[in-house]
């Protein structure tokens, strides 16, 4: 599985991620395809099976257990891949443990799974690295990733007094 994972460079760039290994790499490309084929972090999400199922009436929405609908291996490989990624990855390490205090263990590990698949799936479309990747995140934290942002800063607020020259 490994020189195989290292012959194909879709799978060799996943390889640079924390926490994922060969098999969970090539079961990545291979399951997810052309990653273009998707708009949004959700449809890749909706596509595996990681979002909850919804019972809804009226003005009420229920979200329930997850749906399960896509690949059951590729779920519980990113997974198991979770458990490894937050003890290398800081950013990752925080939100499970957020998400630990918040919802309990299990949802916890799901949520932050679901987390790590985006990112490998933003690392498929986007042709880059894990270096790139953290590079970006932040950019984005700083506001230098925005398209449209002035470049400068407003600076602090000037005192009003009343005399007017």
């Amino acid at each position: 599985m490994e020189t195989e994972a290292r012959q194909r460079p879709r799978a060799r760039r996943l390889l640079t991620h924390p926490g994922v290994g060969p098999v969970t790499a090539l079961a990545t490309e291979v399951f997810l395809g052309d990653p273009n084929r998707f708009a949004t972090a959700n449809q890749v999400a909706s596509y595996i099976g990681m979002i909850p199922c919804e019972h809804s009436s009226g003005k009420r929405q229920r979200l329930g257990k997850l749906t399960k609908e896509g690949n059951s291996l590729l779920r519980y490989l990113w997974i198991e891949a979770t458990l490894h990624a937050v003890v290398k990855d800081a950013e990752l390490k925080r939100f499970y443990r957020r998400k630990l205090i918040q919802k309990g263990m299990g949802k916890a590990r799901v949520a932050a799974a679901r987390k790590l698949g985006i990112r490998l799936w933003i690392m498929l479309r986007d042709e880059i690295d894990y270096e790139e990747f953290c590079r970006r995140g932040k950019l984005r934290q700083k506001g230098e990733a925005h398209a449209g942002m002035p470049d400068y800063n407003s600076g602090p607020a000037q005192a009003v007094t009343g005399s007017t020259e």
